[in-house]
């Protein structure tokens, strides 16, 4: 879920033309999560192949991807998550915990034949197996896009190809790529421009947004390690944060006081004891220096095989996706970026 720190946010609201040419280390967990979570039948079910297999993540990845890449110049890097770090084990277990609530509530909405709560409550049911993801990064090699296995936070090692100059910016719906130190963030890179809200049953338009490190620092009148501070106090992925002190109250008492050390005793004492651990697991992440962003052929017969025949894809749609990466002007562009890395 990420740290809530939207009320004090300074965000500059783009367009997908505007990320024409630009290069995005992108959270592949998040992505996939999204697109098993809009990427269903009417029912809520997941779209699956002759086996029972799920595909709804593959449908996603697949058409997103060769649209950013075809229609809008974007370079989509995608970064999958490796072993998380031990302080997230409550936050994994607090997702278990929501996903088997959401099945159970989908699951009595179906019985009633309420098909309208049986989708909002589908939505938050998505489990990101092994062999889905092995699947996904199987797809991305037969279209010729580059991804990289990140050793613990994927938004960590995004920040770390981005603050390097590898890519133009980390992209996720999260803002833990800011508190890892990503000069740029973009969120919300959709075709659709859509979000569905499961707590109200409908889709919110959306457009993309950028978040530079440094303007947001200065803005604030804070720097890098207070805003990872603000985040603890407000609650990450990794801590239980303060309760009764929201983005804009952790922001006023890190200007005052400076860091978490320095808070009066009546609030310092209710900070997690694990505040230190924390602040290294984004100050100093886990990110490896072994990844390639050079993008490689499209193996076409490999890649209808794959979807049509073991993955049931329907091969007009695969043939379309395959024409969108033959442009002459797509291969182009793909081969400056290749040349320019």
């Amino acid at each position: 879920m990420g740290v809530n720190l939207t009320p004090i946010i300074k965000k500059q609201m783009l367009t997908l033309k505007d990320l024409a040419g630009k290069s995005l280390a992108i959270d592949a967990n998040n992505a996939l999560h999204q697109f098993l979570s809009i990427t269903r039948m009417a029912d809520g079910s997941p779209f699956t192949d002759g086996q029972g297999n799920v595909t709804s993540h593959l449908i996603g990845l697949l058409f997103r991807s060769t649209r950013l890449i075809s229609e809008f110049a974007v370079r989509p890097i995608y970064v999958f998550d490796g072993e998380p770090p031990a302080l997230k084990r409550r936050e994994i277990e607090k997702r278990r915990a929501v996903r088997a609530k959401a099945e159970s509530e989908m699951a009595e909405a179906l019985r009633r034949g309420d098909l309208h709560t049986a989708f909002s409550k589908a939505v938050m049911t998505g489990r990101l197996t092994r062999e889905m993801i092995d699947d996904a990064k199987r797809l991305l090699h037969l279209l010729g896009i580059p991804y990289v296995q990140a050793p613990s936070e994927a938004e960590a090692q995004a920040a770390h190809m981005a603050s390097h100059g590898h890519v133009w910016a980390a992209n996720s719906q999260d803002y833990d790529s800011i508190l890892f130190g990503t000069p740029r963030l973009i969120r919300y890179v959709t075709i659709q421009g859509k979000e569905y809200l499961p707590s109200k049953g409908k889709a919110r338009p959306l457009k993309p947004e950028l978040i530079e490190l440094e303007d947001l620092l200065a803005s604030l009148g804070v720097s890098r390690e207070q805003i990872v501070d603000i985040a603890i106090l407000i609650g990450t992925d990794f801590n239980e944060g303060v309760r009764g002190i929201g983005p804009k109250t952790a922001l006023k008492l890190i200007r005052e006081h400076g860091s978490i050390e320095n808070l009066p005793d009546n609030t310092r004492s209710r900070v997690s004891e694990d505040f230190r651990k924390v602040r290294e697991v984004f100050l100093n992440p886990q990110v490896t220096l072994d990844f390639s962003t050079r993008f490689g052929p499209l193996r076409e017969k490999e890649l209808c095989d794959f979807l049509c025949l073991q993955k049931s894809f329907s091969r007009n749609r695969v043939e379309l996706a395959v024409e969108r990466m033959r442009k002459s002007n797509t291969q182009s562009i793909l081969l400056q970026w290749t040349e320019r890395n």
